[in-house]
């Protein structure tokens, strides 16, 4: 029992950590995505040294000694509680930032981290020596278990209900309480005298290069699965916030399932993974269902499932004796940490487009087919069958991915694709698409060319503020997020466009494959990096407006639409200036929480829903909630035209800060 409620309550704190430091540094980092980033992979790398640790442990060390020198470390860590990061972190601007969060990391957490780490499998070979007899592998489902439960608990529960202080002293604790469990358990294992030790018998069979082969193939490919289904359904099906937690949610199921010892039968289960590879082939090539949420979400989180309850069935099929079991658990580790590596820093250097997809289900169907091979004839010959069938649906895929295509790009934030329709015709077009999301279009002849469209239209609410102040003579207008630079054709002559971008990979096809930028009588000038860090670092900007538009794909930044987010943007905007924030978004309810910030400041605020004219093709729907220091600006005639409503504010919901947000609460 106390192994097991030491290694839940390890593992519940693991996955309680990421989340919430990453939290605590986000706005010191610009909330770039490159922060989460930089934060998984030292989780990640600090995983394996965890690991890595373990197996040293219990390969080189006797009893004594591990309990003695984990016991020392555990003491350590305690020291750096509470894990809260201190000020001296924060950077000035000119600091390179991934050195500086890996550094600020490494002395915050390290310790701690590396600790809960090495709990697993250095618990589970301590239940070895003590319970000969046992399976110390069913320990790893409890600390799955323990994995899914934070997982799950962070959003729903601990970011509702408490602040980031409440949250770091909460850890604190319950980390304390984790290191006398540990420690208490360390100096038990301890007392165990040498000869009473069974668990390196020389009768045991040392593990073979195949069955190291075999363990990372497997956990290779269950990593790069996950990796690879998330990317796509985050990216390319629907940017839904938290839906990330769906498939990892699942990843960490299959590992329950797996390691409980019963779920997982190969006689049976190869049927079921041959149809799910020949199922998620035909999803690869298909174009009738490329944009039914339903069945895109059915299909690739199910065949995760699938295909990682086989990766993990396997994975505990092989497994070796307990003597030998540190060294099984750091290979599958590494195996986790190279899926990893291949899905988030290989194939964004490598790819234009998001390829891994197909190259993982391929990689699934041949390990099924060498898995299978043996079972029967028709496991046999249907798993080369399935093999065939994913690797021409990936071939098919990748090329049909360059239809209509003027530009793909591939970057740290993402696919960026230019699309082109109607050359030489009246109704040549272009479009710029962030994963699922058009983020501009533009008509690239005659007249329409300067036509603002999409959600920038003259009857959108960032339309109706910029053209109420340019009425009062030139204009300074500010937008964070460039798009294609639809506002720019808005710019008259003594006007200035100041746009903020963080993707470089945005202003470069805004330049090159669009003119609204070139084609604008205004002064036009471009600020490359987090549109925040950007504004808190730079003098006053007296704007007349200043939009707040930066989307990834349909997910907002959540740093840029909080209090202290709004306090910044109101010191570069005049007296009467107005600040526009585009809420349009299929699956947030975004109007209270910008009503919420404007009541904060005491400011006005007024909804602008455009919805076009009935019959009006073209209209893109848009919403806008504009707020002022003065209501008068937001009476403009410009902008009553457009019939703002009074936005929705809900007296129930917390106020968003740089310290709280809740991401469920406003789900539509």
């Amino acid at each position: 029992m106390f192994y097991a409620a030491t290694i839940f309550l390890s593992s519940l704190l693991l996955f309680l950590v990421q989340p919430l430091i990453a939290r605590l540094i986000l706005p010191w980092f610009g909330g770039s995505a490159a922060v989460w980033t930089t934060c998984m992979l030292f989780f990640q790398t600090l995983l394996l040294a965890g690991y890595a640790y373990a197996h040293a442990c219990n390969a080189r060390l006797a009893p004594r000694a591990q309990a003695l020198l984990h016991i020392a470390l555990l003491g350590g860590s305690l020291l750096l509680l509470p894990i809260a990061p201190d000020e001296i972190w924060k950077p000035t601007g000119g600091e390179e930032p991934i050195t500086r969060i890996l550094l600020l990391l490494t002395i915050t957490v390290g310790l701690p981290y590396l600790m809960l780490s090495a709990t697993s499998p250095l618990l589970q070979a301590w239940f070895a020596r003590t319970r000969p007899g046992r399976d110390p592998y069913r320990l790893f489902a409890v600390s799955n278990l323990a994995s899914l439960l934070a997982l799950i608990g962070y959003p729903l529960l601990v970011e509702p209900l408490l602040d980031n202080r409440e949250q770091v002293l909460a850890w604190s604790a319950l980390y304390g309480a984790f290191t006398i469990l540990c420690a208490g358990l360390a100096w038990a294992v301890s007392r165990i005298s040498p000869k009473e030790d069974s668990t390196h018998s020389s009768e045991t069979r040392s593990p073979s290069r195949g069955d190291y082969a075999v363990w990372l193939a497997l956990s290779v490919t269950g990593s790069a699965m996950l990796l690879a289904v998330t990317n796509h359904v985050t990216q390319n099906v629907a940017s839904i916030p938290l839906l990330w937690l769906a498939p990892l949610t699942l990843y960490l199921l299959t590992f329950i399932l797996a390691f409980e010892g019963r779920a997982y039968r190969p006689r049976i289960a190869w049927m079921f993974v041959l149809a799910w590879l020949v199922v998620m082939a035909f999803l690869l090539r298909d174009t009738v269902f490329q944009f039914d949420l339903a069945v895109q979400l059915g299909v690739w989180l199910s065949g995760l499932f699938v295909g990682c309850l086989f990766c993990h069935g396997e994975l505990y099929r092989a497994r070796p004796a307990a003597a030998h079991l540190t060294a099984f658990y750091l290979t599958v580790s590494a195996g986790g940490a190279m899926g990893g590596v291949l899905v988030a820093v290989i194939a964004p250097l490598t790819f234009n487009a998001y390829y891994e997809l197909g190259i993982s289900v391929v990689a699934l169907a041949l390990l099924a087919a060498v898995r299978f091979a043996q079972i029967n004839a028709l496991a046999r010959w249907g798993s080369l069958a399935a093999l065939l069938a994913t690797a021409a649906a990936a071939a098919y895929d990748g090329v049909r991915f360059q239809r209509d295509t003027l530009d793909s790009e591939r970057g740290f934030y993402g696919v960026i694709r230019v699309k082109e329709w109607g050359t030489g015709t009246p109704g040549h077009s272009r479009r710029l698409i962030h994963g699922v999301i058009m983020h501009g279009e533009q008509f690239m002849a005659g007249e329409k060319r300067q036509v603002p469209t999409t959600y920038y239209q003259r009857s959108s609410g960032i339309g109706g503020a910029i053209t109420a102040k340019q009425a009062r003579g030139p204009a300074r207008i500010g937008m964070i997020g460039l798009g294609v630079g639809t506002v720019a054709a808005y710019g008259n002559a003594g006007d200035l466009f100041r746009f903020y971008d963080i993707n470089p990979q945005v202003i470069t096809a805004a330049r090159s494959r669009f003119t609204y930028l070139s084609d604008s009588q205004a002064r036009i000038e471009i600020a490359l990096g987090d549109a925040r860090l950007n504004l808190e670092r730079e003098p006053p900007q007296e704007f007349d407006v200043l939009g707040v538009d930066a989307f990834s794909s349909d997910a907002i930044p959540v740093h840029l639409i909080t209090r202290e987010a709004l306090g910044v943007y109101l010191r570069h905007v005049k007296s009467d200036g107005i600040v526009a924030f585009h809420v349009s978004n299929r699956f947030l309810k975004l109007v209270p929480v910008v009503a919420r910030l404007a009541r904060e400041h005491g400011l006005h605020a007024v909804h602008v829903s455009d919805g076009g004219k009935e019959g009006d093709d073209d209209h893109t729907t848009s919403d806008w909630v504009l707020v002022s220091r003065e209501r008068a600006a937001l009476d403009a005639d410009e902008i009553e035209a457009r019939s703002p409503e009074a936005p929705e504010e809900r007296a129930d919901w917390r106020t968003w800060t740089d310290d709280y947000s809740n991401l469920v609460q406003i789900l539509k």
